[in-house]
């Protein structure tokens, strides 16, 4: 069920910097002001977008980087508690979010959710797909029925999303779509065999999808993430997080902040051109060529 400039010190700063970029530590401080001081202006501020199981984790924090771009954001999740306290945290940070009650492995959920969203939003012009992962098992350890839910889960979410949300955005001659996979699709996992087969033929719902709809000022992309530090990991893992880090040829587990602003980019006008992409933000785990 869905619920509801300039001054007299420009000189003395200048030289202060120049000083500080002396060092190596000073250029690599200098270097991270600048960046964030060049922050690009997506061009989505006053979207509207819908963010499915976003109360933690990386669907949060795609919500919250949409959010710091001016987007509206809906989000959802079957806790009602959590999903108003991640909508209250981005509201204290300046942002204009708001929680739904939605259970998107039911398709009449996911698609009220999207539905919800465009009622109190006034319409939805950004999807951002997400789901939990099915339980982890290999082809003996897995039985028969256990497929079902996991292609509900994983597969029919997002195609429950998508039919809720596109038609509009065809109408308006603009959308992005943005689903969150995994680093599986590209790669699968020994002891995921549901997540890797339901995820894969999402993405393939998606490609397809994508080259229907380009004609329209609508775009669909997938982001695969890899190891990063969620709640999720940590269960796959058993909370060996520095197991799981030292896989990664980064050397670190990603930052879901980071995550969040690779969707946003997707997102925004800038990303335009690029549709029927699956985007690996891992590290650089994925070993293949594609």
């Amino acid at each position: 069920m869905v619920g509801a400039s300039g001054s007299s010190n420009d000189s003395v700063n200048a030289s202060s910097v120049m000083s500080r970029a002396a060092t190596p530590a000073g250029r690599a401080k200098t270097q991270r002001c600048a960046v964030r001081c060049a922050a690009m202006d997506l061009g989505i501020a006053g979207r509207r977008a819908a963010v499915a199981a976003s109360s933690s984790g990386l669907g949060l924090a795609c919500a919250r980087a949409l959010a710091a771009e001016g987007v509206r954001v809906a989000l959802c999740s079957r806790d009602a508690g959590r999903v108003e306290a991640a909508a209250a945290g981005i509201r204290q940070d300046g942002g204009d979010a708001m929680g739904l009650v939605a259970d998107v492995s039911a398709t009449e959920d996911a698609a009220g959710f999207v539905e919800a969203a465009a009622a109190a939003l006034g319409g939805v012009d950004i999807l951002v797909t997400n789901a939990g992962g099915p339980p982890a098992g290999t082809f003996a350890s897995t039985d028969l029925d256990a497929y079902l839910p996991a292609l509900r889960l994983n597969l029919l979410s997002t195609v429950a999303l998508c039919s809720a949300a596109v038609p509009a955005m065809v109408a308006a001659g603009w959308g992005r779509v943005v689903a969150i996979t995994s680093g599986t699709v590209r790669q699968p996992a020994p002891d995921l065999i549901l997540s890797n087969t339901a995820r894969a033929g999402a993405t393939g719902f998606l490609k397809t999808l994508a080259t229907e709809v380009a004609p329209h000022g609508v775009t669909v992309n997938s982001v695969q993430p890899g190891l990063h530090a969620t709640d999720r990991l940590a269960q796959l893992y058993g909370g060996d997080l520095a197991g799981a880090a030292a896989r990664v040829p980064a050397g670190a587990l990603g930052d879901p902040a980071d995550f969040g602003a690779a969707v946003a980019f997707l997102c925004s006008e800038h990303a335009r051109f690029i549709t029927g992409a699956a985007l690996p933000v891992d590290g650089g785990a994925a070993k293949g060529l594609q």
